[in-house]
């Protein structure tokens, strides 16, 4: 064999172990297995409402988040213990809201209100609601006149409820409302259910930290 065969055939037999190096080298399994699928994509924590405008804090995070009040709990508004009698769960023109009777140490019942009002971001309103007379009153669509005290026109229409637990209302039904507010601020709101008469209270707004939970009920 000449020289030049030679170089040729060593040539190829170098080119051949390359190509089987290669070869080897894709087929061989990698140490970290089959490549993991991606992460599933995890949708990040809803951020909890804020509070009331004007006022620190956010629901759930810095203070009890009264959205989570149900019939039977024990719970403490500005430090007097209340019992969650029932609860009134309000509709009206794509707006919610829930209502609950709340009874004290004294017997004395009042209601509870809470409300996500749209926003950016939405925000909590809870209010607590005091009875006031009102005999024989009919919610005028102009201004009125309680205990001296002029009220405009603020909200008024017929809603859809359902109620939990002891409201002394029925279990469904329609409620008609109507919302009032004085210059200085001071809320009031005359309610009637199912055509029945007509009753009036005021609203005192709870700022945050106002409501902790003392006992659940479940």
């Amino acid at each position: 064999m000449s020289m030049t065969s030679m170089v040729v055939l060593g040539l190829s037999i170098a080119t051949l172990l390359l190509l089987l190096g290669a070869l080897w080298a894709t087929m061989r399994p990698d140490r970290k297995g089959r490549a993991s699928e991606p992460p599933a994509e995890v949708a990040p924590p809803e951020a909890p409402l804020a509070a009331p405008v004007g006022a620190p804090g956010r629901a759930g995070t810095d203070y009890t988040d009264p959205r989570t009040i149900q019939v039977g709990d024990r719970i403490d508004v500005h430090g007097s213990p209340q019992r969650v009698l029932g609860a009134m769960f309000v509709s009206w023109q794509g707006l919610q809201w829930t209502e609950f009777l709340l009874r004290d140490r004294a017997r004395r019942l009042q209601w509870l209100s809470v409300e996500v009002l749209p926003g950016d971001p939405p925000h909590l309103e809870v209010k607590l609601w005091s009875e006031v007379p009102a005999q024989g009153m009919v919610p005028a669509k102009s201004m009125l006149i309680m205990e001296g005290v002029e009220f405009y026109p603020v909200e008024r229409g017929t809603a859809a409820f359902r109620c939990e637990g002891d409201t002394g209302t029925p279990e469904r039904g329609l409620l008609d409302f109507a919302d009032y507010r004085a210059a200085d601020g001071r809320l009031l709101s005359f309610e009637r259910i199912q055509g029945g008469a007509w009753t009036a209270a005021y609203a005192q707004p709870l700022p945050p930290g106002s409501i902790s939970i003392v006992h659940r009920a479940h």
